[in-house]
């Protein structure tokens, strides 16, 4: 199939397909082991076509968020204590030594997930306003690199986790925490490791399982679709 990842490629359609349609029954995700397993492939075919199906599941395409938005910034990536010694970081607590992301999501409804170069203001506030709608109701933890979000116009609630309050009124990030609990379980659960390189696709994939969990239309179809549109735009 022209202009599609099926190009030129030595393995039969049928076997794409049936990747897929294994990856799409699955809610945390399946490993390129597992893939190997049921297709009957070698470990590289297997790790290529895994890898492929999921660079395509990216929804950067979608309109903006809007209405009311949590935000929260996470860390992925293994325990310092649990590392070798010569790839340790240096001592410290919080995201040392690990990756971090940005995620926005509306109240039931999209999420977006990102890997940041850091998680100061200006590069968290790029992604909002990038992703965001004005006049947004925004939802936070006290983070002070959410402060420029009032003067931008958003709407701004806080809720003080450091005061050990998850819930003040309409004021939390339940969702998005939620969220994050569901990619770091999976991700453990699955693939029990995932570096820097392909960790936005990790959560690309996450995301999009995520954003069609109310659809009636099956996961495998939304696959072949995105798959198919993604290719003959790239």
């Amino acid at each position: 199939m022209r202009g599609t990842i099926f190009q030129d490629s030595a393995t039969s359609l049928k076997l794409w397909f049936y990747a897929i349609y294994i990856m799409s029954a699955t809610r945390c995700g399946i490993s390129a082991k597992q893939l190997e397993r049921e297709l009957g492939v070698t470990y590289k075919t297997a790790w290529r076509m895994f890898k492929q199906i999921r660079s395509m599941l990216s929804d950067d395409d979608q309109p903006k968020l809007s209405g009311e938005i949590e935000m929260d910034e996470s860390f992925y990536g293994g325990l310092e204590k649990n590392k070798h010694a010569n790839k340790r970081q240096h001592q410290g607590t919080g995201g040392i030594g690990k990756t971090a992301v940005f995620g926005m999501v509306e109240r039931k409804g999209r999420v977006v997930a990102k890997i940041v170069p850091n998680t100061q203001a200006a590069t968290l506030m790029s992604h909002v306003i990038e992703r965001t709608m004005p006049d947004s109701t925004v939802f936070t933890d006290e983070y002070p690199a959410y402060n420029p979000l009032q003067r931008l116009g958003y709407q701004h609630k806080r809720v003080r986790h450091a005061t050990k309050v998850y819930v003040s009124g309409e004021a939390h990030v339940n969702t998005l925490e939620g969220f994050w609990s569901l990619t770091k379980n999976g991700i453990r659960g699955v693939y029990h490791n995932v570096g820097a390189k392909y960790l936005q696709t990790y959560l690309n994939e996450y995301a999009f399982r995520y954003n069609r969990r109310h659809s009636s239309r099956a996961m495998f179809h939304a696959m072949t679709d995105q798959i198919t549109k993604a290719s003959f735009a790239a």
